[in-house]
């Protein structure tokens, strides 16, 4: 392949890969699709392809495609071990981030809730909520009717919204409620903790990684209790921590996220959605093969203070 034909599909890998992230939740998987795709530009007639754009959009949705409907990805999703890789603020993975239908479509809530549509439900409404392509675009990558995506977009739509529950925040009043939230957990008083949780809050937690299932717990006096004893220092958590981390604020997948930190590695992740003015959800990821992409921005990140200077 010539230097030009490289650097052709090379202008579009960034956009590519945020494409493919938000159709698989996996930053690994989705730097394997673009790499697919690659491998299938070089076998092309390139000759006979008249707008490379389209042409790649298509060949990556549609290798997304094939992993969501494979009997492992369906296996590893039923049984609810999986959640989104999370990724810092400017990874250009996240993509475009103009309107707020693009950030939200990246969100880790909302790329939880795509887990619940059709793979063809899921493509149709990234390609239309994230990236504006018209219905026709979406009928011609996906090899449907235009009506159908239309019907696909809209049952997409009406069932992200259904389930999601965090508001418009601004970012600095979301990372005030974050840091409050953070000061209740370290307070000793449960009941402050329970008054900045809606009444029908969850948290869904990797177990620190070591789980073999994802672990959920709601309620607000429950979901109190769990998180003033995770921000409880212990001999083990040490152990299992590598040392006293630093508790950091910063956006994860365009929202409040607080980063446990040791050593300058990223050892755990908690993601937050906010409704109210109050934490309506918690997403906890600690295993170190969901946090590698994250480590490697955050080597290169410049962080504000910590707002718990360890344990």
């Amino acid at each position: 392949m010539d230097s030009a034909a490289i650097e052709r599909f090379e202008a579009g890998r960034a956009r590519l890969a945020s494409l493919a992230y938000r159709l698989l939740g996996s930053a690994a998987d989705a730097e394997d699709a673009v790499q697919d795709a690659f491998l299938r530009w070089q076998a092309a007639d390139r000759e006979h392809i008249e707008v490379l754009e389209a042409w790649l959009t298509k060949v990556v949705t549609n290798l997304c495609l094939d992993r969501l409907r494979s009997a492992q990805a369906r296996h590893e999703r039923a049984v609810g071990d999986w959640l989104p890789e999370p990724l810092l603020e400017g990874d250009p993975m996240l993509g475009p981030a103009e309107t707020f239908e693009q950030r939200e479509s990246v969100s880790l809530a909302v790329l939880t809730l795509m887990e619940r549509l059709s793979p063809v439900e899921r493509a149709a409404y990234v390609l239309r909520e994230a990236f504006s392509y018209s219905h026709a675009e979406i009928a011609g990558i996906l090899g449907i009717t235009e009506s159908a995506s239309q019907q696909h977009v809209h049952r997409a739509r009406r069932r992200v919204a259904a389930e999601r529950r965090a508001d418009k925040v601004d970012r600095a009043a979301a990372r005030r409620v974050v840091e409050e939230f953070l000061a209740a957990a370290t307070s000793g008083r449960t009941e402050r903790l329970v008054a900045m949780l809606t009444a029908d809050v969850t948290v869904v937690s990797d177990g620190a990684g070591l789980a073999k299932r994802l672990l959920r717990y709601r309620t607000p006096e429950r979901v109190a209790v769990l998180v003033r004893a995770g921000f409880k220092p212990t001999p083990a958590k040490l152990r299992l921590a590598g040392g006293a981390p630093l508790f950091h604020i910063a956006l994860v997948n365009g929202s409040q996220g607080v980063l446990a930190v040791v050593d300058g590695r990223v050892v755990g992740v908690v993601a937050f959605e906010l409704s109210g003015g109050k934490v309506a959800s918690l997403r906890g990821i600690a295993a170190a093969d969901r946090l590698a992409r994250l480590n490697e921005a955050w080597r290169l990140h410049r962080p504000d203070a910590p707002v718990i200077n360890g344990w």
